[in-house]
């Protein structure tokens, strides 16, 4: 049995008016669809440090912070069938981080070279993101999208 591919997804919370989730397209791909910072761990990279690397890749958000784990989702590739467990994470942004930018991911990885555009959607979502990346957004407590520290 092959084994699952281990990945993060990260669900950054900016308040306003009303919480609001990043996500971003992929610029001249419109199948790829709307979606969440998310990807592949490294051998000995510690989950949350993956999140913050992924949301960093993805977006070229530097100033975002974990608050905690959400939920841990076990399903294969929609692509390929492979079977992957995500862990899904809460982080939060600065209400003061813009509203929408494109960002030009660099590096090595399978999304180096392609351009994202980010921007804050406000929650509830009104339509489901790719992959249903979106299905663990209800376990974030409302209560922790206001708090300024980390604990309740």
């Amino acid at each position: 049995m092959t084994p699952p591919r281990i990945r993060v997804a990260a669900y950054v919370i900016r308040n306003r008016a009303v919480p609001e989730v990043l996500v971003f397209d992929h610029m001249g791909m419109p199948e790829a669809g709307t979606q969440v910072p998310a990807g592949g761990v490294k051998s000995g990279e510690e989950l949350e440090e993956a999140v913050l690397r992924e949301v960093a890749e993805e977006t070229g958000l530097l100033a975002a912070t974990v608050v905690r784990q959400i939920a841990v989702e076990s399903k294969p590739r929609p692509d390929s069938g492979q079977p992957r467990r995500t862990t899904f994470f809460f982080l939060r942004a600065s209400a003061e981080t813009p509203d929408a930018w494109d960002h030009h991911v660099n590096g090595d990885g399978d999304d180096a070279g392609l351009t994202f555009t980010c921007r804050f959607l406000p929650l509830p979502l009104k339509r489901p993101l790719a992959d249903d990346q979106d299905a663990w957004l209800g376990n974030i407590d409302p209560r922790w999208t206001t708090v300024t520290g980390d604990s309740q």
